[in-house]
């Protein structure tokens, strides 16, 4: 790893801009990076040196013209597989699609190009970003899953082969492989972000989301993929939000956690409850438990209605495309969606509503939810993405949540926190975010 791999985007990004670095070096060091450590961890499902440094060099000589610079100029990020690009292959995670070719970019990689980002390739994803596992490894012990469906951003991020990567999330997909792999994942609100030429899973839940190994560089990313597209109905124009100037900016007060166990407890690895108690004792008359009403446990099978009725609407051509070519899991989820009745459907959209009310006192008295971002450390085996079920719910509520690399589980692997805030707050969410983080890593008390 050389000095370059280990800086933050936005230490990268401020050395691009005063002209100490070149574009063509940071590429340089990432590509050693990966000529290092893919073939034992397997991040990436498209990866091109040449194209990728011909993009370095192509803004380095408008850089040296006088040109204007990017905010992201210069930098290299990771994409997950199911985000088209007119330069690249988009497979899906799936051999049907093996060679497939968009015609266009996605509206979100239209935005990185423009801001001066370099598309350094496209990260690995489970099969239409659902739970067949990727070939992807764990880079802090290859034994181990790096979760999914985002399994190669998180993995890429990581080991370091790129500094910030992009990802998305239905049920856990953002946050599990980064509280698996170490790093932090921030999934915003839905609909902050256009999914415009990404796989449609369930439009009610989609959300695209940002890897990185700081709060701060997170926020940058996400902040240059925000906005509204006419394509995206869960979009709305209104003025962008100042996510990266506002997640290093002082809170005005010292913020206050509502720790929250939620119904899946249970099934939280039983180290958990001694790593938990001890991080809220740290934090003092700041984090208070709080217990959802009984009704949040709804939340998890509404979720399901939700998403495989998505699956049979948006993903059921797959089956006739090639259905003997799909994993025994999506097929299963497709035929499930088949059988919601609209009733059902409804009433689960209509319940969303009802507990986000109730999420709104919480965010009343305090400025986060604090709950894990899995059920524990990666699972030591290949045939499993981990279990989504401390994530799902704050997926069906389209509320923003970031989980923190802050703990360690018995077996030396990596374990997120989860943060969660209130819909439309994520600014003031990566601001909370960064302060736990300074806190816990300065051991204050």
């Amino acid at each position: 790893m050389s000095e370059l791999t280990a800086s933050s985007a936005l230490d990268l990004r401020d050395a691009l801009a005063r002209g100490d670095i070149s574009a063509e070096e940071v590429v340089q060091a990432h590509l050693a990076v990966i000529a290092e450590k893919e073939p034992a961890i397997g991040a990436w499902a498209f990866i091109d040196a040449d194209h990728a440094l011909t993009q370095a060099r192509r803004l380095d000589e408008e850089r040296k013209a006088g040109g204007a610079l990017g905010p992201l100029h210069g930098l290299p990020v990771g994409l997950k597989d199911i985000i088209d690009t007119a330069d690249m292959p988009t497979e899906n995670g799936t051999v049907i699609d093996a060679g497939r070719q968009p015609q266009n970019d996605a509206v979100i990689v239209a935005r990185l190009r423009q801001a001066g980002a370099i598309i350094l390739g496209k990260t690995t994803t489970t099969e239409l970003a659902f739970m067949h596992p990727t070939e992807t490894r764990n880079p802090h012990n290859p034994d181990h899953t790096p979760g999914g469906s985002s399994a190669g951003s998180a993995a890429a991020v990581a080991a370091h082969m790129v500094p910030i990567a992009v990802g998305t999330q239905t049920g856990g997909s953002v946050i599990r492989p980064a509280s698996f792999c170490g790093i932090v994942g921030f999934k915003p609100s839905h609909g902050l972000i256009p999914r415009t030429g990404c796989v449609t899973q369930a439009h009610d839940l989609d959300t695209i989301g940002t890897m990185a190994r700081s709060v701060a560089d997170a926020a940058l990313l996400a902040e240059i993929l925000q906005g509204y597209d006419a394509g995206d109905s869960a979009t709305a124009p209104r003025a962008p939000m100042h996510l990266c100037e506002t997640a290093q900016s002082l809170a005005p007060v010292t913020p206050s956690f509502a720790f929250a166990r939620t119904s899946a407890w249970d099934q939280a690895e039983g180290w958990m409850e001694g790593a938990f108690a001890e991080l809220a004792s740290s934090l003092g008359n700041r984090c208070i438990e709080e217990n959802l009403p009984s009704d949040y446990a709804d939340g998890w099978p509404a979720h399901r209605t939700i998403m495989v009725t998505g699956f049979a609407r948006n993903l059921g051509h797959y089956e006739d495309l090639g259905g003997e070519r799909l994993s025994g899991h999506m097929r299963e989820a497709i035929a499930e969606g088949y059988t919601v009745k609209a009733v059902d459907f409804l009433a689960a959209r209509d319940l969303r509503k009802e507990l986000n009310r109730g999420l709104d006192r919480i965010f009343a008295r305090h400025d986060a939810i604090l709950t894990p971002a899995s059920t524990g450390e990666a699972p030591a085996r290949h045939d499993t993405t981990g279990n989504p079920v401390f994530n799902a719910l704050w997926s069906f509520l389209g509320v923003p949540a970031i989980t923190l690399p802050l703990l360690t589980g018995p077996n030396g692997m990596p374990v997120g926190v989860q943060l969660v805030g209130p819909r439309g707050g994520d600014a003031q969410l990566l601001r909370t975010a960064n302060w736990l983080q300074q806190t816990v890593s300065a051991g204050v008390r």
